[in-house]
């Protein structure tokens, strides 16, 4: 049978929500999120005039609400998260989508920016790959900084032919929502941007 594969972004196409944001609301609570994103304004204003890059601003989130927090209880977090909230943030129609796939028997890959840290626990309660980004950990802490390039843009599609050999399928399916998955819909011989 001729292999066929299917890619799916994670925020904003698999979830409703950008799940980094929604991780550090179920963290700090909403005063608590609230206060911090007020702190950041002025790198989220930045990033949304195009004065301040996206690793920058991502890095200055990940620092005020998780820097310095012990690699095992940032962990603990993630799995509660996905377990307590992630539920709750899933868009139907995707999972409608996923599960047509796994009935085919494609293999489904998660390609995505947030970090393996929430992913990888969601993914593995599917049976999914995936490919994310990787968050610095010095001292066994959350440094706050990322590790390596943020899986975004240009980088999902560099990140899926380090893993794949795209040639090998006959088929290959791409969703997406963003302008952040431009060039991972362009690899897809069925590319769907904001529908299924």
């Amino acid at each position: 049978m001729p292999q066929q594969i299917a890619f799916f972004d994670f925020d904003g196409t698999i979830t409703t929500k950008d799940t980094l944001l929604e991780l550090a609301k179920f963290h700090k609570g909403k005063a608590g999120y609230l206060k911090g994103m007020l702190l950041l304004l002025p790198s989220l204003m930045g990033l949304k005039l195009g004065l301040t890059g996206s690793r920058e601003a991502k890095e200055k989130f990940l620092h005020y609400f998780f820097g310095g927090m012990h690699k095992q209880s940032f962990e603990d977090l993630c799995l509660k998260f996905t377990h307590k909230k992630l539920e709750s943030l899933l868009r139907k129609e995707a999972m409608d989508k996923l599960n047509w796939h796994r009935q085919q028997d494609h293999e489904i890959v998660v390609v995505s920016a947030s970090a393996k840290n929430w992913v990888a626990p969601f993914c593995q309660l599917h049976e999914w790959k995936y490919i994310t980004t990787a968050l610095e950990i010095k001292n066994d802490c959350i440094s706050g900084n990322l590790s390596g390039e943020n899986c975004n843009g240009a980088q999902k599609a560099i990140r899926i032919k380090e893993v794949f050999d795209i040639g090998l399928y006959e088929k290959i399916f791409a969703y997406g929502d963003s302008r952040g998955d431009k060039e991972m819909l362009a690899l897809a011989t069925d590319a769907f941007y904001r529908k299924f």
